[in-house]
């Protein structure tokens, strides 16, 4: 005995930019060509879809960390560490005038010798302090009182071995990454700290 099979009903086709009439093929289908398959998967595939998100993020950020110059990793050390020196001094006011740890304005890292004038202490901690915007962008660091305050702070004798350091240093990228990893870290345990209500003084 031969049993017929009833012949399927059209449905229409689940994507909503198609909706066309089609009979389905086997059980279960629910486009009607490949092409709208190829547009309906992603939405069943939400794992594998940010799975090939990341994947093509982190290419991208290789790619991109390759082409970064020893400039742009110094740039890169320097903003981290920038970042570091004001949550060190956040306590203290500006080292080069008056103005409190309490004022409002934006804060600076300020490089007692600028990295123009002496690159090779461009991250040295002895060397960077924090100051007030104005001091630092609009009085070229204000030295007439930084170095007063620097020797409060650190002591003379380090204030002329910043003054007299004439060595040759050149920082590789190695280098660089490495002080930029190492820096990310201190900030994000300063700010951890902050956060659950730690003064400075307690760390």
């Amino acid at each position: 005995m031969t049993i017929e099979r009833k012949p399927a009903k059209p449905k229409k086709c689940r994507v909503a930019t198609c909706r066309a009439s089609f009979v389905p093929a086997r059980i279960g289908q629910a486009v009607c060509s490949p092409a709208c398959a190829m547009i309906d998967a992603p939405r069943h595939e939400p794992k594998a879809r940010k799975a090939l998100a990341d994947i093509e993020r982190q290419d991208i950020k290789v790619r991109k960390e390759k082409l970064k110059s020893r400039a742009d990793h110094a740039k890169e050390a320097q903003a981290v560490i920038n970042r570091y020196v004001r949550l060190r001094d956040a306590h203290l006011g500006c080292i080069s005038c008056d103005k409190p740890a309490s004022w409002g304005g934006q804060w600076h890292c300020s490089h007692f010798r600028s990295v123009g004038a002496a690159a090779h202490l461009r991250f040295n901690l002895w060397n960077m302090n924090k100051s007030c915007s104005q001091c630092n962008a609009h009085l070229s660091g204000n030295i007439m009182v930084y170095r007063p305050r620097l020797v409060e702070k650190i002591g003379a004798e380090k204030v002329v071995w910043l003054e007299c350091n004439q060595d040759l240093v050149r920082h590789e990228i190695p280098y660089l990454k490495r002080l930029k990893a190492v820096f990310t870290k201190k900030v994000k345990r300063i700010e951890q700290r902050y956060e659950r209500g730690q003064s400075w003084a307690a760390m």
